[in-house]
């Protein structure tokens, strides 16, 4: 009996492309990270479809653009009824679990239309995105949020506090004993109350092996998301982490002063928001950067104890595993910090995926410089379980073909990436209409532009100045580029995946097998004559 395939999905949340060893950072140490992209494929131009938490794995976990399943921001619900991953993967008797965060929000007013309770089996599947939720942790617990398990677990370990996660795996302590608040920047060098056994991802990890335990058991194929919250913000990280990197480990920042002598407008704004202002200082980068890459190598770590125990469960031939983020961090480059742009640093993110097959055996070890979007991935483990592909759905293609063998002639030629700032401060600076708050992203490989409704677009090229220092979207030398990025964006934006009620093959055999005439709706037809010569047509079809 064959065994039963698996997929391992680990995603990080805020990991920059360039902050790994494999893919080039020059003193960070992810020795583990590096040794799965040795047995798989590391794809060098993965995009995200919107360089914020929410909107981004809304995607991922639909397999839809931004435009299409409506979430534009963090907090947004997705619609009930909206297609997900975990809808396609339990059609064809695979199970979809979550450890970790999704950043999903329940559309409760769409179920309450509908009638279904949040607490119940159909109201749990909507409201967890899919997923069925074998412990979810969106990673922020402030006072007065629901409380996580998490804290459960810290004062089983002796941790107590009226809110454990704040006292401990994010807050420092001075030398007095006082807290010292991982919130804010100035403490990021400082180490966390917790020690690193007890600290978030080390937990979320074993959170992980629980759930491959059980389900030995039960001997359903599974998904399984692990879904680690950092190295997002607050930036503090436990020892050995914490002290681990310093100031000579970083490298220098990517920004140029010509970037702020006359940015777009809308570059112009970011870099004036709070976050970007006090990234973009010199003494914050040194504070925040080694901590930031601390914490990346304790995942690392993590990494190497998770094979070993996939390995000595024989999972490792299986087990799909793919390595990934939602998004990148400027970390003071181009002056910001944060996300929300599409300079290299936000919009690209590390993929690497292992194929456990024999038919990726040839591309172990391998870059891909294929045009990859996060959307791929949801039609890249239907595929990979032996599902169909719901291409009239899914708007990713799978990735399959590229980890078994050369990229394909017809793959995409331009990727895209959307992002609404309404609901930032940016919209008020700006005075720019809720509706029109819109920034699109076009990027073929070389040239990435950026349509931004309401001003001129922005271009980059990628191949003379891959620093992304120069917007040339004013330079009347590129109006045939622009012209020509602009049309992509006119045709993406014209046919998204809409139908997805109504399979193609269903609709293409309406009007190939006449349908409409087989079923006695006669429209249009002179007399017997023309009736029969239909009718011998369709016999005729139906012997091919």
């Amino acid at each position: 009996m064959a065994r039963a395939k698996n997929v391992l999905w680990i995603m990080c949340d805020q990991l920059r492309y360039d902050y790994l060893g494999c893919t080039g950072h020059p003193t960070l140490k992810t020795p583990n990270i590096d040794a799965m992209a040795k047995r798989g494929v590391l794809f060098s131009k993965a995009y995200v479809q919107s360089p914020i938490c929410g909107p981004s794995r809304m995607s991922f976990y639909t397999g839809r653009y931004m435009r299409s399943h409506g979430s534009h921001w963090n907090g947004w619900p997705l619609r009930v009824g909206e297609p997900t991953l975990g809808d396609h993967l339990k059609k064809i008797g695979v199970r979809n679990v979550l450890v970790g965060k999704t950043h999903m929000a329940p559309d409760l007013e769409g179920m309450k239309a509908l009638g279904i309770p949040p607490e119940s089996m159909i109201g749990v599947h909507i409201a967890e995105c899919g997923f069925e939720p074998y412990e979810r942790d969106d990673g922020l617990h402030p006072t007065g949020r629901p409380r996580p398990k998490y804290d459960e677990y810290l004062r089983q370990q002796g941790f107590e506090a009226t809110n454990p996660w704040e006292h401990w795996a994010n807050s420092g302590a001075s030398e007095d004993g006082s807290l010292q608040n991982g919130w804010l920047l100035v403490h990021a060098d400082k180490a966390a109350r917790v020690p690193d056994e007890h600290s978030e991802t080390p937990y979320m990890t074993r959170r992980a092996m629980d759930f491959i335990r059980e389900a030995e058991t039960d001997g359903r194929p599974w998904c399984l998301h692990l879904s680690y919250i950092k190295p997002h913000w607050p930036y503090i990280a436990p020892e050995p982490y914490a002290s681990m990197y310093s100031t000579d480990d970083m490298i220098p920042a990517i920004r140029s002063m010509r970037e702020r002598s006359s940015p777009h407008p809308v570059f112009g704004a970011y870099m004036d928001m709070r976050y970007s202002r006090n990234m973009a200082r010199d003494e914050a980068r040194e504070k925040v950067i080694p901590t930031y890459m601390g914490l990346i190598t304790q995942i690392d770590d993590q990494m190497g104890a998770l094979m070993k125990f996939l390995e000595e469960r024989d999972l490792l031939d299986a087990t799909m595993i793919v390595f990934t983020s939602d998004h990148g961090d400027y970390l003071g480059d181009h002056w910001m910090g944060e996300k929300d742009l599409f300079h290299e640093q936000s919009a690209k993110i590390p993929l690497i995926i292992i194929d456990p097959s024999q038919e990726a055996d040839a591309t172990r070890g391998t870059r891909s410089d294929a045009l990859v979007e996060g959307i791929d991935l949801a039609p890249t483990f239907v595929d990979y379980f032996g599902g169909k592909v719901p291409s009239h759905i899914l708007e990713g293609r799978s990735l399959l073909p590229l980890l078994r063998g050369p990229t394909p002639s017809d793959w995409r030629k331009v990727a895209f990436s959307e992002y609404d700032y309404a609901m930032q401060d940016v919209r008020l600076k700006l005075n720019q209409p809720i509706e029109r708050c819109r920034l699109f992203m076009v990027f073929d490989g070389r040239w990435k532009y950026i349509h931004a409704s309401g001003f001129r677009p922005m271009l980059y090229d990628l191949e003379t100045d891959p620093e992304e220092y120069l917007d040339r979207g004013d330079d009347p030398e590129c109006a045939g580029i622009i012209a020509r990025l602009k049309a992509e964006l006119f045709d993406w934006a014209l046919h998204p995946n809409d139908h997805i009620t109504t399979p193609r093959e269903k609709i293409a055999a309406y009007a190939d097998n006449q349908l409409q005439v087989k079923g006695g709706v006669l429209i249009g037809i002179w007399d017997e004559a023309e009736l029969a010569a239909i009718k011998d047509g369709i016999a005729q079809r139906a012997k091919m």
